[in-house]
């Protein structure tokens, strides 16, 4: 049974304004009791970010909230509803394994969703059993924790706890639940749902909510649901530029897991790519490629559209003219993605100020990197370190051309060859969360209850451009191996 308690020791200070939207958006329902509470870790950092007591966040009483067998005073659970193109087909979806304890206000003043995520069963299940496994739920707190250390907009993980009970999936696997931080849970396939089953009068609710949440600058603007449709336009394309820029792949960027928020959500079967190759796919289900590498930029405008799709009735009475404003918005992404990604892809090379030689002089090193099989992420170590040795790509004499016309580049700038260096360090990660190693960490925490290897791989990840000694060993490559490296969704 659900023990409703008062944690004011604890930090709690929970508001609820999703739940003053139309009920069509949401059902009130409490987490299902698991066995056995056990912390596995606790962000601390992240905690005090949020105004939480660290020592009495491990207290019993707060480990049955983070899993689910309690609930903090001021909170009014709920399982948000949604739909979305998965892998270009619409459904009907909506949190089956996951409740909205409430937003906290932190100490500065600033509002974050508390969501768990395993919790049980809700009307959203969709015959699920509404639960997750530890495996999952720790990788999603690594790459999480490591997106931010790289300044990467995304949802942050404040604990996992084990259940004490088993969850079959292909084997018995030991439950978890995962809590889950994030600016909003409000997803492209929120509107989605909107669109297709409420009211044009639940829809403008909805954007009307989103606006005073994420984006009540635009509140005032003459056609303010435009100005909506043009900031989400321009985060999606500053955000997915920031994964290209470090190699990630999301792996299922279906219309539910982008968030208008502007933080990466869901990470299910991401991975980070080590031999550069826009074709790259890791996840298992993507078979077709769709989620590629090189596509994800693509893939962003495919949701976007489905995301001003929802929003023509909003945008104006005439509906062609509703679809015009809507395009015109959509147009405007590969402009702002192609800035953003040049603009970092220049601080990546040490480049200050533009040259419109600067694009080929990018393109012609992914081109090589390419050919020779180079690794991304330590091609762009070893030129922030300038040791360029044991490797094809280096010693070939293409790449020699093209280290010429680089060092050219640099000196016609004014800035120091110190400046370019500090520039690039700021730049480029001395290490990723290279998935040999998360894996590693995994299978010791899952099969051995051993979290030391994890515990030492988020030290490392969170200052990933201290390019410390300590990181060496993280920068290296795993061994060869016949299988390619495949991901799974983790349900």
């Amino acid at each position: 049974m659900i023990e409703i308690k008062t944690n004011a020791l604890a930090g709690w200070n929970l508001d609820n304004s999703y739940t003053a939207l139309p009920e069509i958006f949401f059902r009130r329902m409490n987490p299902t009791p698991v066995r056995s509470p056990e912390l596995v870790i606790l962000n601390e950092p992240l905690a005090q970010e949020l105004g939480l007591e660290t020592s009495e966040m491990k207290s019993d009483a707060n480990i049955a909230v983070l899993a689910g067998n309690r609930i903090p005073e001021g909170s009014d659970p709920i399982a948000q509803a949604y739909a979305g193109h998965q892998f270009g087909y619409f459904t009907m979806l909506g949190d089956g394994r996951a409740l909205l304890l409430g937003e906290q206000i932190t100490p500065a003043g600033k509002r974050f969703d508390i969501q768990l995520k395993g919790s049980g069963r809700t009307p959203f299940s969709r015959r699920g059993d509404g639960r997750a496994t530890l495996g999952p739920m720790l990788r999603e707190y690594i790459i999480s924790e490591a997106m931010n250390a790289l300044g990467i907009p995304s949802t942050r993980s404040l604990a996992v706890a084990k259940t004490g009970e088993t969850v079959i999936r292909e084997e018995e696997q030991p439950g978890a639940v995962l809590t889950r931080v994030a600016a909003s849970h409000i997803r492209i396939g929120t509107f989605e749902f909107a669109s297709q089953w409420g009211s044009e009068k639940e829809l403008r609710s909805l954007a009307d909510y989103t606006l005073q949440r994420h984006f009540p600058h635009a509140e005032n603007e003459e056609n303010r649901y435009l100005a909506f449709l043009q900031q989400v336009v321009q985060r999606q394309a500053a955000l997915i530029a920031k994964w290209q820029l470090v190699g990630f792949i999301h792996g299922v960027m279906n219309t539910d897991n982008m968030a208008l928020s502007g933080e990466t959500i869901d990470y299910g079967p991401c991975a980070f790519m080590d031999t550069y190759d826009p074709d790259t796919v890791f996840s298992s289900i993507d078979t077709g490629g769709r989620y590629a590498y090189g596509r994800q930029p693509d893939i962003a405008v495919w949701n976007l559209a489905r995301f001003a799709e929802t929003l023509l009735p909003l945008l104006h009475e005439d509906q062609e003219w509703a679809v015009q404003l809507a395009q015109n918005a959509i147009q405007h992404f590969k402009k702002l993605f192609h800035d953003y990604w040049l603009s970092g892809m220049r601080a990546k090379l040490g480049i200050f100020g533009e040259e419109p030689e600067d694009v080929s002089l990018i393109e012609e090193l992914l081109k090589l990197m390419h050919n020779y099989s180079a690794d991304y992420t330590n091609t762009f170590r070893n030129l922030t370190l300038d040791t360029m040795t044991d490797s094809i790509l280096f010693d070939s004499p293409e790449f020699a051309r093209w280290y010429e016309a680089w060092q050219g580049r640099l000196n016609r700038q004014q800035k120091t060859e110190s400046a370019s260096r500090d520039l690039m360090r700021k730049s480029n990660p001395s290490i990723i969360p290279r998935n040999h190693r998360v894996e590693e960490a995994l299978q010791a925490a899952v099969n051995q209850e051993d979290y030391s290897l994890m515990d030492k791989l988020l030290g490392v990840l969170s200052n990933p451009f201290a390019y410390s000694r300590e990181q060496n060993a993280y920068a290296a490559l795993p061994e060869p191996s016949a299988c390619p490296y495949r991901t799974f969704c983790g349900t």
